[in-house]
């Protein structure tokens, strides 16, 4: 699966805030996502995050910065 930094995912199970749209802020090994519900960042395992992924929202993913 193909998930890259500034994707939102959505997951199968909501986080305990009652949110399921996690915003991924490093990708590697592991995650690194921020709760799009409230801002809590946490590490998850890339292989629980792919299980646990509904979708993946590319649309929302911040413009890749330029050099001038």
């Amino acid at each position: 699966m193909d998930i890259q930094k500034g994707d939102v995912l959505t997951m199968k199970k909501p986080h305990p805030c009652g949110s399921d749209k996690m915003l991924v802020l490093r990708s590697g090994m592991d995650f690194r996502l921020r709760c799009a519900g409230c801002g809590r960042e946490f590490m998850i395992l890339r292989a629980k995050a792919e299980k646990n992924v509904r979708s993946v929202d590319r649309t929302s993913r911040e413009p890749s910065s330029q050099n001038a």
